[in-house]
Formats: structure tokens, sequence, C-alpha cells
């Protein structure tokens, strides 16, 4: 509807013709006989309804409007969706333009119908745009109104269809955005529901309207390659159809022609010639059963020679939207490349049809095939995308790559198939299984030999995941992991994770503050007097809750030293009064020996993310070091000689706080190490086992482009667990023979 100009007619000019409309609804009518004859009156009261709310409004070739609501209801009876989705796809505009109510709907035909014409109104008022937050945003909406009915998104493709359908009335200037829509959006979706007609009718009405000269190009050419291939196409089918009947197999053979979308697709992304694309034509062999299909195959086989690598069974492993076909490609008369579907009317049905196939069953005689819904769970993976991912554009980027993936299916160790992306690796395995098995995965098993988990998945592997209770997600995963899933899970724990440890540094930062303020303790937010002292504190600083404003200050968003000033005068406002003596001990350092640290951040390295090292000094225990509040980044720790750390104080000394280390250390920590040797043979190898002897491990080495000369220098990242540590390590290093000289590097000063 956005899209659709809606005009009345002139003063004075004869109403538009109710022929067009008359014929339109006739052709409706005609294809109602899966209802009966309570539901085709019900059909025809929806469309009285929407006759009259459209009544004087115009589409952009001059037919009344209504024509456009019975065309989509008219595609619907192509699904034989039910009587309460029709009635919804020949209202589905007059919520939105025509002054209707969704009360007066649920009045007139129940409440079914009133939600999904008020479902589609929704998602009639999205505009998808080049603005990559309106996309996310749009889209997020429209997967939920999916997730709640698909009977809506079915309605909306079919209401889409039929505007591609009549493009070429709306203005040239909105094509590109319509046409890139539907290939970005509305295409991807209806392949993933198994909608594989109107998949190709999008693709093919968006690629003739973004590439008018390139479609009508290929259109000709085409036709040129049809006329000349005639006769092939004859032979094939008659040498198929004759070798079954030999074999007792009756079928019915459809020919199947490459859209010109996937012809330019292939020509474009493979850099081949019209001429080039060898695989334009292909068969689809419908089989009363399921085994004739395998039996079939095989005489195919002994017809024509297969391609390799060319086979697929989808009959054994359907795909995730309940497509089932054996696929083989086999050289034809004259070298041509044919493509063989092989599949039972259930199989067709579902093929063409995918998630409409329940209706199409539904509604036919009760002895007819049974045939399975489509796999639903493509949907709850981006539900439960959606559910984690709290930004719009961060959804959009996990979904994206999601829509439209090649599959590649393996095994869980007790035999059960899961598909997922092609490409996928084993972290995208483990949160296919289960969020808690991704992110305490520590390492995995493929087909019994231990792999790395950021190994590639292949087909038939068969996956074991081993996992530690005391495991968590590494932030490098998102760097090769490939489903939504995984990505979107990944960031959501280590998020969760970051935003608890800046809470727990906020809450250090506040007390130390207040204590310089004469406070012991944060007031309990409980009781009645120091809850309004909260709620004051929170409108000053504007948050929403204690828990985010604690956030906030361990993410250095807000000052520690400023909210505890404010805290400190509510406290006095309700007869608080600071401590003078602790106030003299914070603030002027009259305090006894075993006091001295109070107030003082400790840091041991189990910090997590809402404490980081300068890389610019590498600070280790035994180093003196100041604590920098960086805005949104947490505190970051600097050596106290650190020219960064210098240059920051100067500017803004508010944001620094006094940190000393734990006397007790959880890890090692990283630092720099410059190596001079006389360059020969085997001297790496001696640098490194005085490095091993000392116990120092590394991390990084950098050797420069010094190969040519008699001595070089080695640059080291080690991991050591303090000063005193490192000492060791260096007169480790000056005892190795080949050592001219090590020494730590530390930040240079500008201009040194």
């Amino acid at each position: 509807m956005s899209d659709e100009v809606i005009t009345s007619p002139p003063a004075g000019a004869l109403a538009a013709p109710q022929g067009t409309v008359a014929a339109s609804f006739s052709a409706l009518e005609s294809a109602l006989d899966y209802l009966n004859a309570a539901e085709i009156e019900q059909v025809r009261q929806a469309f009285r309804f929407a006759d009259q709310a459209h009544l004087g409004q115009l589409r952009n070739n001059g037919d009344p409007y209504v024509t456009h609501p019975i065309a989509v209801a008219l595609q619907c009876t192509e699904w034989k969706l039910d009587v309460q989705a029709l009635c919804a796809a020949l209202m589905h505009d007059v919520l939105e333009d025509c002054g209707c109510s969704k009360a007066d709907l649920v009045q007139q035909f129940g409440p079914q119908v009133a939600d999904l014409v008020d479902g589609l109104t929704k998602l009639d008022k999205l505009e998808f745009d080049s603005r990559e937050q309106n996309q996310a945003e749009s889209f997020r909406k429209m997967l939920l109104a999916m997730a709640r009915d698909v009977r809506v998104i079915l309605i909306k493709l079919a209401d889409r269809t039929h505007n591609m359908r009549t493009l070429g009335d709306v203005p040239r200037r909105k094509w590109g955005r319509i046409s890139t829509e539907t290939l970005e959006i509305y295409a991807p979706i209806a392949h993933r529901l198994g909608l594989n007609n109107n998949y190709r009718e999008l693709q093919d009405l968006a690629f003739r309207h973004l590439h008018p000269w390139r479609y009508r190009a290929l259109s000709k050419a085409l036709e040129k390659s049809r006329n000349r291939r005639k006769d092939l196409v004859a032979k094939v089918r008659g040498e198929v159809e004759g070798a079954l009947l030999r074999h007792g197999l009756e079928a019915r053979i459809v020919g199947r022609e490459k859209t010109l979308f996937s012809i330019y697709n292939k020509m474009d992304s493979k850099h081949l010639s019209f001429a080039q694309v060898t695989d334009l034509y292909g068969f689809r062999v419908i089989l009363p059963e399921l085994l004739d299909c395998y039996r079939a195959l095989g005489i195919l086989h002994q017809i024509y020679k297969p391609l390799p690598g060319k086979f697929r069974d989808y009959i054994a492993i359907a795909k995730m939207n309940g497509y089932q076909s054996l696929h083989t490609t086999l050289i034809g008369p004259f070298g041509a490349n044919i493509e063989f579907q092989l599949r039972t009317p259930a199989m067709d049905v579902v093929a063409e049809s995918g998630v409409a196939a329940h209706w199409l069953y539904k509604s036919s005689a009760t002895d007819g095939p049974v045939v399975q819904e489509p796999d639903a769970r493509w949907l709850q993976s981006l539900l439960d995308i959606q559910q984690v991912s709290q930004d719009a554009a961060e959804f959009w980027d996990h979904i994206k790559i999601d829509l439209f993936p090649d599959s590649v299916y393996v095994f869980t160790p007790k035999s059960r198939i899961l598909t997922l992306a092609h490409g996928a690796t084993v972290v995208d395995f483990a949160y296919t299984i289960h969020s808690d098995v991704g992110n305490r995965a520590i390492g995995a098993k493929i087909n019994g030999e231990q792999v790395p988990l950021s190994t590639r998945l292949k087909n038939g592997d068969v996956i074991e995941i081993l996992t530690s209770p005391h495991a968590q997600p590494n932030p490098s995963w998102l760097g090769f992991v490939k489903t939504g899933r995984a990505r979107s899970k990944i960031r959501h724990h280590l998020k969760t994770l970051a935003l608890e440890e800046s809470q727990a540094l906020g809450e250090r930062l506040l007390l130390q503050a207040l204590r310089a303020e004469g406070f012991i303790g944060l007031p309990d937010e409980t009781d009645a007097p120091h809850q309004a002292v909260w709620d004051k504190l929170l409108r000053f600083a504007g948050n929403r809750s204690r828990r985010e404003l604690l956030t906030d200050l361990g993410l250095g968003k807000r000052i520690a030293g400023m909210v505890a000033k404010k805290l400190a005068a509510l406290l006095g406002e309700i007869g608080h009064k600071p401590d003078v003596l602790l106030i003299s001990q914070e603030r002027y350092g009259i305090a006894a020996e075993d006091q001295a640290s109070q107030g003082v951040v400790s840091l041991d390295g189990s910090e997590g993310a809402s404490v980081q090292y300068a890389d610019c000094c590498l600070p280790i225990p035994g180093d003196r070091i100041v604590g920098y509040l960086g805005k949104g980044e947490g505190l970051v720790v600097h050596t106290d000689d650190c020219p960064s750390g210098k240059r920051l104080l100067h500017r803004d000394s508010e944001r620094f706080l006094e940190v000393e280390w734990s006397e007790e250390p959880t890890r090692a920590f990283e630092t720099s190490v410059l190596v001079t040797v006389n360059n020969g043979k085997g001297v790496l190898a001696k640098v490194a086992a005085a490095l091993a002897t000392a116990e120092a491990d590394i991390t990084h080495l950098h050797m420069g482009d010094e190969r040519g000369q008699s001595t070089i220098d080695l640059r080291f990242a080690l991991a050591v667990r303090d000063r005193v540590h490192l000492a060791q390590v260096l007169r480790q290093l000056k005892r190795t023979p080949a050592v001219v000289r090590a020494q730590r590097l530390r930040p240079q000063r500008p201009g040194s």
C-alpha cells in the first residue's frame, strides 16, 4: 500500500468501471471450490466490505483499487489458505487508509481475521530503505509478526508478488528501491518458507526492473537458445519416458528451464558468457512412491553418465524448509549437462509451496497423502537471535547471514542430523545444540579425532563437543563463526559478562569515593528513607536503576567522585553525618599503616573486561601504577612513568584514581623484551630454550628484516609473573652465549 498511489476520480468524471471489479472477483470466486458454502459467503462479505472501504480509490493504472486485494486473495487461493486468511487478504489495506477500526473488523469477522489484518497493516507501514538501522528494525517487526501467525507473511508475500507484477505502473524512480528490497528481504523469506514458485518469480521481476536492458538481452538470447534446443529436449524426454516405462515405472516428466535471474547470477559470479552456461535445462520427474525415486535414479544413471560430485539426496536429509528431492546432473546428448529432480507428488507440493503445503493438504480429501510440515528451526533460530540482540543493527547483521545459506549436514554422536550454513565451524555446531554447550566449549572431536574449535565442518562429519563448567566464550570466536545464532549468543554472553564486571568495579569505585566524603558503605536501598536517596541520586545521574549507575561508573561514563559528593549531600539531608576522622584519613593520608590501602583499587589480573592493562607500557606486578577511568572503556592501568598516562593525567586528572597490585596475582602478565643476538645457526632455538628454562611463555616474536647483519634484534612479547620473575628471565638470557644484550622495552617519550 505504501508504494501505491491512491487517487479519487476527478470531479464530474465517471466512476471507475465496475466491470473490472466484477471480472476480478468472478475469477476469485471460481477458485474457492475447496471452501464450503458458509465460508464462500464469508469471503463475499469481506469483498463487499473492502469494496465499500476502497470506494473511489484508484490504482496507478486507473483500475479500482479493490482489484489489488482481490488479486492478493487469488494468489492465496493457489496455496489453498483458509477462509480467515482470504478475508484478511481482501481487507489487508482497510485499516491503513479507509478509516476503519480493528473493533469494526472484530465485530463483523471475528478476532482472528482482525488480528491478521492488524498484523498486515503494521507490515505495510514498514519502510525499508538504505538506512541500515531502519531496515534492521523493520525486519525485526516483520519477524515477530511472522512468528505469531505465518499466514501474515504468506499474505504479505502474495501482496508483494502482485505489486511486483504491476511495478511497471509505478513511477520509475521507485523501481530500484522496491526491487532491491524484494531481492534482499522478500525473495529470501519466500525461499526459506519453501515457496519456490514465488521465490523465482520475485527474483525475475526484481531483476527485470533493476536491470531492464540486461533482462531484455538475456530474454532474447534464451528465446533463441530455446528454439535451437527443442530437438534436444524432446529427445531426452522421449528416452527417459521410454526407459522408465520399460522398467514398469509411470512418471510425469516436467521440463524445467533456468530462470533469467539465476542465469544472470551464474554469468556474473563465474564470469561466463551466455554461451558458456550449459545447464539451462532440467527435468522434474514425479513418481508415485518414494522407493520409485531411487529406482528411477538407477535407470537414469544407466541411460546417461552422471557428473561426478553432482548428486544430492534431499529425501534422506531434507532441507530446513522441508524440501525433499533427489538431484543428479547427467551428461546428455551432445555433451549437454542436464539436471534431474526426482520426487513424489507430495514432495512436489512441498517443493513448490513450502509452508503453504500444510493448507493444500489440509483442505484435500482425508485419504490424500500425508505431508510433513516444513521444519520451523530456521524461524525459531531467528527468534532466539532477536531475543539476545537488543541493538537492531546488530540483529540485522546476525540474520543476514542466516537468510540465504547453502547447507552442510552433520551428525551428533547420537546420530541426530543437524543442518548448518555452508562454512559453519565447530563453535556454530555447539551453539546449534544449546547455548550452554557453546558457552562452555573447550574443544571438539570430529569423527573421533581432536580438532580446533575453528575447524570448518563437512557433510557427514560426526561432531562431539568437549566442555568445561568454568569455560567462557572467547572474543576471537567472532572472527570465524558463520551462523547468526552463534554470533549473537557469543556477543550477548560477552556483553553480559562485561556489564557484570563493570558493575562490580563501579561499586568498588563508589565505595572508595564515598569514604573520602566520610561515609562507610552504600546506603541500603530496601528501607524507605534510603530508597528516596537512591531515587534522587539516579535522577541526578540520569540512570534508570542502581545497577545501571554502578555499571556506568565502572565503564567510566560517570565520575565516582562527583556521584559520591551528591550521595553524601543527600545522606546529609536525612540526618546522616560524615565521619570527620575518616575524611582526614582518606583525603590527607592521616591513616594508620594497616589502613593505608583502604579505598585503593587492588588488582590481581582476574578483573576481566572491566580492567585493561595499557598496551603502550604493559604494566606487570611490581611496577608502580596508576588507573585511568576511560569513557566507556572501564579502568585502564598504566605504569606511573608511562608518557601516554602522563598526557592523560595532564588533560583529565579527575579521571585518575589510586590502584595497587594484589599480594598474589592470579595470572601472568605480558611485557616486551628486546634481545640483541649474534646472528648464526640455532640462535633462535637457544634463546627460546633459555626462556623456557626461566619459565617465561613466548606470546609473540618479531625478528625484523636484518637477516644479513652480524647482530639482529629479536622483540619478544613474554608472559611473566612479576618484576622479580622478569629480572630472572633477563639474567637467564644474558647468560646465553649468543646474546649480546637483553632488556625490557619501555614506551618512548615523544621526540626521544
